[in-house]
């Protein structure tokens, strides 16, 4: 006889089949006779004697009527901007899917083979259970709870498994008559809140089809890679029948099994009606065709960006808006079915990932680093985070867990697993730059660029403290020496000149006009942070003005793309939304965009720094469009860290390349040969340059990150200033120190340009930063 419509609501024949079932379950166990029966089916016959004496009616009446259903543990993507997957987290591999995106041969299948009578009884089968007694007192053994017992059986395991209380879960021999009275008195009261409809998927999405696969989605992924609206007949039946033992009926190793079980659901579906003769003929025909697609989780099992994953990893674990404590959030990160978007840009960050490797694979013997991170000017989205090393713990060549872009800790000192930074060089001359423009300088002011020692003791002003320089005894007299990087630039030229050309005795000229103070707040409002604390970058010491402290990638992005916006900092995001299994949103961090620096500032800036790329120490970077973009070179003592950093209206990037182990002689970029190409010395324009310019190039064809001209810087900026006055405004006068030399300038036009390029000078090995 044909079973009930499935979508058609419970009529009151349940109900009160349900309340007779439950008065004669009552009678069932009071029974002495039943309760023997009962017992031998369900649970050790030495139980019965206990459950006999307890008083079965107290036992029913104290125990619980209804059944917390609250989701079970599901899988938390992590999706790219486009909604491409990057990554899962799951304590167990499922996803839950609404009946309406089951196929219904999935839906008539479990039916058939696991309780026909489903949309018959009400809750629990009399007809099953004294069925499964007759078997049981012939010898043999069959089933007698129905498909809600089993959903209700699998809640009860769940909430404990996501409790931590693994230990009270009870499986078969182990439970008890109490708790088989249990589970059916919790399943007549779950069909008096719960619709057939209902209980049917909540089943379908919580029982386990094995290999790890927790319900219908993930099962249909796992043995089809399909998903479960579109399973065939012959593949929903497979699984089906998989539920009544995972391990013997495993589609991957007992494939033999599946296949007499799958045509027993078959059969069972033809004998309700649920598919006609010449589907079952066709579909016990069918070979069982696998297309197994085994999940993997975590971050070192995103295909791409591993190291942008652990990020978003540890701004959820970081975050009290996803839960109380630690413990809280990674529950809630792998149990909570979470859906994160993010920011990343996937076909940006392929061209980030494979720049990275063809500068250096990991497994290189010189086990170097590359890493390109980029953020969006004026809304701080982190669009790339690419790194040449292997996301991975175990200790091989290559492997590495710390994520270059990052600081260590964030603002609030919990950890980012960040590498920390490194010596940025040159790329901070573009702060001191600022400031030299912000207090009121020209760039066109020539500056004596042969000044390279200064007085001991000079007295460099920093209303935050005191500054101090290194003394050097070989120089005479007791003195700083402050020297450029190559003996061919000791001579007066423009601020605007010196910029481009990454001149140290230039930087070092502007800031004895500067409060060292106001430069530290001008990296602050730029975004730029200590890599190892996440807090100010100091700049008490000389050396500072160019670049020995380190800076993680991702807040030079973030200059850059500050000096882009017109002088608008945001702060990185890479959550656009968190939202979990029942749609609950949650917070995500902002990006908290404010003007920091004038508008006048940061086109004065970005209007020196588009000369690095035309013909200063990026010119032979080989971006395409020169005319939109602007950058910084920077290269450290010994060339151990070397970047470009730069950005347009559209897109801010910092590459590095460099050692990450270490600054001993045998990580000094000199001398070494790379991908078969032997260099004398690595600058910042020459691989980290590269990698780059390939990003920017990329970024071009993006609609929305197509770049704007930049603005011009006001006509002050270009113009001869006030000159300087001995003893007034020039803190070097009586020093021996020549002072700053105004010149003019046309207003709102560029300096003539240069002669046709010579060769990039060849980087010293002195200590000191390079271009």
């Amino acid at each position: 006889m044909p079973q009930g419509s499935q979508g058609s609501p419970r009529n009151s024949r349940w109900r009160d089949n349900g309340t007779a079932v439950a008065n004669l379950l009552r009678l069932v166990v009071v029974c002495g006779m039943c309760g023997v029966l009962l017992a031998a089916l369900l649970v050790p016959i030495g139980a019965l004697a206990t459950a006999a004496v307890a008083g079965t009616n107290t036992v029913l009446d104290e125990l619980p009527r209804t059944l917390s259903t609250a989701p079970p543990a599901q899988t938390t993507r992590v999706l790219a901007s486009d909604g491409s997957l990057l990554a899962s987290f799951y304590a167990q591999d499922r996803q839950d899917v609404t009946l309406e995106n089951m196929s219904p041969y999935i839906k008539n299948g479990i039916v058939a083979i696991e309780d026909a009578r489903f949309y018959e009884h009400g809750g629990i089968d009399m007809t099953g259970i004294l069925r499964a007694l007759v078997a049981t007192v012939k010898g043999g053994r069959e089933g007698a709870s129905t498909i809600t017992q089993q959903y209700v059986n699998n809640v009860i395991i769940e909430q404990l498994v996501s409790n931590g209380k693994t230990e009270d879960v009870k499986l078969g021999q182990q439970k008890t008559l109490g708790d088989k009275i249990n589970e059916m008195k919790l399943a007549i009261g779950l069909e008096k809140e719960m619709s057939k409809d209902q209980i049917l998927a909540g089943y379908l999405n919580i029982i386990y089809f094995g290999n790890g696969a927790y319900g219908i989605q993930a099962a249909s992924k796992l043995y089809f890679n399909t998903t479960a609206k579109d399973l065939t007949l012959p593949q929903a039946a497979a699984l089906a029948g998989v539920v009544n033992s995972p391990t013997y009926y495993d589609p991957i190793t007992q494939p033999e099994h599946v296949v007499a079980r799958r045509n027993a659901v078959l059969a069972g579906m033809l004998a309700q009606q649920k598919i006609s003769q010449p589907d079952y003929d066709a579909a016990v025909k069918a070979p069982l065709t696998l297309d197994v697609n085994k999940p993997a989780q975590g971050c070192a099992a995103a295909a791409t960006a591993p190291y942008f994953c652990d990020y978003i990893q540890q701004l959820v674990l970081n975050n009290t808006a996803y839960g109380a404590t630690v413990e809280d959030r990674t529950k809630l990160l792998l149990q909570g079915g979470l859906t994160i978007k993010t920011t990343l840009d996937p076909a940006l960050q392929s061209v980030a990932q494979e720049k990275v490797n063809a500068t250096m694979a990991p497994t290189d013997p010189l086990q170097r680093g590359a890493a390109v991170v980029s953020v969006q000017p004026g809304t701080g989205e982190v669009l790339t985070m690419a790194q040449n090393t292997v996301y991975n713990p175990a200790t091989a060549p290559g492997n590495y867990m710390g994520n270059f872009a990052l600081p260590i800790n964030d603002a609030n000192g919990l950890p980012l697993n960040g590498a920390g930074g490194f010596q940025i060089g040159s790329t901070f001359k573009p702060i001191v730059f600022a400031e030299w423009l912000n207090s009121g300088h020209s760039m066109m002011t020539v500056i004596n660029g042969g000044v390279r020692k200064y007085p001991l003791g000079y007295n460099w002003k920093n209303s935050c403290g005191t500054t101090a320089g290194a003394y050097d005894p070989a120089a005479g007299g007791g003195s700083v020496l402050l020297p450029n990087d190559d003996p061919n630039h000791y001579y007066p030229m423009t601020a605007f000149e010196g910029l481009y050309n990454s001149i140290n005795t230039i930087t070092f000229q502007t800031a004895t006009q500067l409060d060292f103070c106001n430069i530290q707040k001008m990296a602050t409002a730029a975004g730029i942070k200590d890599g190892r604390t996440n807090k100010l970058y100091d700049v008490s010491q000389i050396s500072s003005l160019i670049g020995t402290q380190n800076v993680a990638p991702i807040d030079m992005a973030t200059m850059m793309a500050t000096f882009a916006s017109g002088g608008v900092r945001c702060d990185p995001i890479a959550l656009v939304s968190v939202t979990d299994a029942a749609g609950k949103a949650f917070p995500v961090p902002a990006a908290n965009c404010q003007r920091t620096i004038s508008a006048d500032v940061a086109a004065g800036v970005t209007y020196a720094l588009q000369n690095v790329l035309v013909r200063g120490s990026g010119y032979q970077i080989p971006i395409n469009d020169k005319s939109t973009s602007f950058a910084k070179t920077g290269t450290t003592d010994y060339n151990i860290d070397t970047w470009t950093i730069g950005a347009n209206t559209g897109i801010a990037t910092a590459s590095w390349f460099g050692s990450y182990q270490g600054n001993s002689q045998q990580f000094w970029n000199q001398n070494i040969t790379i991908n078969g190409r032997y260099w004398p010395v690595v600058d910042g324009a020459n691989l980290a340059g590269t990698q780059w310019a390939a990003l920017m190039n990329a970024a071009a064809g993006v609609p929305v990150l197509t770049p704007a001209a930049l603005p011009q810087p006001p006509a002050v900026m270009l113009s001869r200033t006030v000159p300087l006055v001995a003893g007034v405004n020039n803190p070097l006068a009586g020093s021996g120190v020549p002072a700053p030399v105004p010149v003019p300038a046309a207003p709102n036009q560029a300096p003539a340009p240069a002669p046709a390029p010579a060769p990039a000078p060849e980087i010293s090995t002195a200590p000191s930063s390079g271009p």
